[in-house]
C-alpha cells in the first residue's frame, strides 16, 4: 500500500503557545522546528510512503518543509485544521494516492518503526487505524484507506468521533496505542513527561 502522509503545522513562531511558561520564544521557534524537521525526515524514511505533504499558512513553515524533502500547501482563509486537511486530501487524491496518514508534527518520540506498526494495521482497506492521545480523547495520527473513507473531526474529542465515523463508513477500525504516539507535546506536563523518558536539548 502507497499512500501520502499529510503533515498540519501551525506557524512556528506562535506554535505551541501553552508551552510559554516552560521555554522562551525563541526556544519554542527552535523545539518546533526540530520536531517539524524530525516528523519529516522519519516519513520519508518508509517505503509505503510516497509523499509528505505539510499544510501551513505560515511561509518560513513551508519553506522549511520544502528544504527537508517534503510538498507543501498553503492554507487560506480562516484557519480551520479540519478545512486544511480536507484541502490537503484533495491534493492528494490528485496524485490517485490509495489512502492518508495524518500526523501533527508534535510527537516528539515518534519513529520509523512506531509509523510503520501504525501502517501494518491499515493493509486491508477499507479500514481506519486510529493513534488515540494518552487521554484516549484526542487523535494524534489517523490512517485512511481508502481515501476519503471519513471525513476529519479533528479538535475536542475527537478520537470518539473518528471511531464513530469509521463504523458508520462500515470500515475495519484498528486503534494504535503505542506510547510514542499517544505523547503529544501540547502543555508543560506533556513535556515534564518527556523529560523522564528523553534528555532533549532545544
Amino acid at each position: 500500500m502507497t499512500l501520502w502522509a499529510i503533515v498540519p503545522v501551525k506557524p512556528l513562531r506562535s506554535g505551541k503557545s501553552r508551552l510559554a511558561g516552560v521555554f522562551t520564544d525563541e526556544q519554542r521557534l527552535s523545539l518546533n522546528r526540530k520536531l517539524l524537521q524530525h516528523t519529516i525526515q522519519t516519513l520519508r524514511g518508509i517505503d509505503e510512503i510516497e509523499q509528505v505533504l505539510v499544510v501551513s499558512r505560515d511561509y518560513s513553515t513551508l519553506t522549511i518543509a520544502r528544504e527537508n524533502g517534503a510538498k507543501t500547501v498553503l492554507e487560506n482563509g480562516e484557519p480551520e485544521l479540519n478545512v486544511a486537511l480536507t484541502r490537503a486530501t484533495f491534493v492528494a487524491k490528485s496524485y490517485t494516492t490509495r489512502g492518508v496518514l495524518i500526523l501533527p508534527a508534535d510527537l516528539p518520540l515518534i519513529t520509523k518503526e512506531d509509523v510503520q506498526f501504525l501502517l501494518d494495521k491499515g493493509k486491508k482497506p477499507p479500514v481506519v487505524v486510529i493513534a488515540p492521545d494518552r487521554h484516549y480523547r484526542g487523535t494524534n495520527a489517523l490512517l485512511v484507506c481508502p481515501i476519503g473513507l471519513i471525513d476529519y473531526q479533528f479538535g475536542d474529542d475527537s478520537f470518539a468521533r473518528h471511531c464513530q465515523l469509521a463504523k458508520e463508513a462500515g470500515a475495519r477500525l484498528e486503534i494504535c496505542d503505542l506510547p510514542s504516539l499517544t505523547l503529544d507535546l501540547d502543555v508543560p506536563e506533556d513535556f515534564e513527561i518527556l523529560e523522564d523518558r528523553l534528555n532533549i536539548s532545544i
